[in-house]
């Protein structure tokens, strides 16, 4: 049964909460429990170095209160294993930040959903991304990033992160829906209503609670009406006709083993909606992170161009060969998604009461553990600042400890697009890098951003060079 809606986030909720909060007066782990929206700005917008200044003080669980909601977080791979494996019947998905922030937007998909609802579909949409179905999407990538690099010239400036996001939805928009965004119509119109839409997710706390004209919330509405048009059109047009090779029309076929059911209209609206999220934020703030390194790093981006030199020459890397036959650009991949993971934080509500590391947590409390966190705990991974891939080396992962590594989330959780979304990172940098190199422009000093997912916040000035002019120095 479809899920009942969460009360969305406002100044109704927020007050609700509070006077719960004061009636009941729950007994949290210790930290910053007073009302402070300077605080609640530092949450947002310098999180890491906040979280590791609390982790120091009060240990792998502590309460910080954001605006007017405290919040138990819980770091460290004991802690990751517990809310995403041993420990994850106590907790929910839906009834979390997640559910109350990404479901007016993206609607009932895998990520705010729980239970038999998210099993359900989990497995009805699971044929969807196995191996051999990605060669159609690879296509797909390999096309469009030909496209976008085809006006570079060396000595260009460009911003690579909006090059990217724009590439990044163009891909998502045709493997997902089998629109074509690059030329005008309904394909650019959806590109560019999901980028609205997903802009009120990077408004401060306090303006998602805002109701009215102008309001974030507002904005996010229309373009999510506006875009809801051009998806259900494209169901109707699909169901009517004969299915394409695009994740929407296999969506579509897709259906339950046991009872032969498949995805209603709202429901594959609402997948698809989780996938273009999926296939777009994460996958472009991967993406620009992995160049801004390789930039940094011409010993390791050495290390690549040779592989890809020697595995593919000049022609274009197939499905196969990018998931197991260039374990150099994997493992910068992972390298750069442990120090970038794009999805950084695992919101949960406590549906029960429960006991970790010495705290007892009452049912009803709102839960945070963080990959982002965990990544850069010394005790995890030594250096945790620094880009060494020689980490995910096959011989060195066993040194990794369980719940210690989790780009993509956890257990049951774990994100069913993972492989997609990590070989249009490898496609679209395996073309670059058999064309150009990239250097970062002089002076740029990167600024995080955290929502919806870890990003540059101030774009990623660079500027384009022949292949052959960024060799490393001997020895690098």
């Amino acid at each position: 049964m479809r899920p009942a809606p969460e009360p969305p986030p406002g100044f109704a909720r927020a007050a609700a909460e509070l006077c719960a909060e004061l009636r009941h007066r729950p007994e949290l782990p210790p930290g910053e429990m007073s009302f402070s929206l300077a605080r609640t700005h530092r949450l947002q917008r310098d999180t890491l170095r906040l979280m590791l200044e609390l982790y120091d003080r009060f240990g792998p669980v502590f309460t910080i209160r954001s605006f007017h909601r405290p919040l138990v977080v819980m770091i460290g791979p004991e802690a990751n294993h517990f809310v995403t494996v041993s420990g994850a019947e106590n907790f929910s998905w839906r009834k979390g930040m997640f559910g109350e922030y990404l479901a007016p937007m993206i609607g009932d998909g895998l990520i705010t959903t729980d239970g038999a609802y998210h099993d359900r579909a989990r497995l009805i949409m699971m044929p969807a991304f196995h191996r051999g179905r990605l060669n159609a999407a690879v296509a797909v990538m390999l096309d469009e990033a030909e496209r976008a690099l085809a006006g570079w010239r060396p000595g260009d400036a460009v911003d690579v992160y909006q090059w990217v996001r724009e590439l990044a939805m163009r891909i998502a928009t045709r493997a997902v829906l089998g629109l074509d965004p690059g030329r005008a119509g309904v394909g650019r119109e959806a590109a560019e209503l999901f980028e609205r839409m997903l802009a009120y997710t990077n408004a401060e706390v306090w303006a998602t609670l805002l109701r009215g004209p102008g309001t974030p919330w507002s904005r996010m509405q229309v373009a999510r009406r506006d875009l809801d048009r051009i998806i259900y059109g494209e169901i109707e047009r699909r169901r009517a006709g004969p299915p394409g090779d695009d994740i929407l029309s296999m969506l579509i076929e897709a259906r339950e083993e046991a009872e032969g059911a498949g995805f209603t209209d709202t429901e594959l609206r609402d997948q698809v909606m989780h996938m273009l999220f999926g296939g777009h934020d994460t996958s472009s703030s991967t993406l620009a992170f992995l160049l801004y390194e390789l930039a940094r790093h011409p010993g390791v981006l050495a290390r690549v161009v040779a592989e890809e030199d020697g595995v593919l020459g000049d022609r274009a890397p197939t499905a196969e060969e990018l998931i197991s036959g260039l374990p150099e650009l994997r493992m910068a991949v992972e390298e750069t998604l442990r120090l970038y993971p794009p999805v950084w934080f695992g919101p949960r509500l406590a549906v029960r009461s429960f006991e970790f590391a010495g705290h007892r947590i009452p049912a009803g409390t709102h839960i945070m553990h963080s990959s982002w966190v965990t990544h850069h705990l010394p005790e995890v991974f030594p250096d945790p600042e620094a880009f060494v891939p020689e980490r995910f080396a096959p011989e060195a992962r066993p040194s990794i400890p369980r719940g210690g590594y989790l780009p993509f989330g956890g257990g049951q959780r774990i994100c069913i697009g993972k492989r997609f979304g990590q070989l249009m990172v490898e496609v679209v940098a395996t073309s670059l890098l058999q064309r150009f190199r990239v250097e970062l422009k002089a002076g740029y000093e990167l600024r995080l951003e955290k929502l919806p997912t870890l990003s540059p916040g101030n774009g990623m000035p660079m500027v384009v060079r022949e292949r052959r002019s960024a060799a490393p120095p001997p020895g690098a």
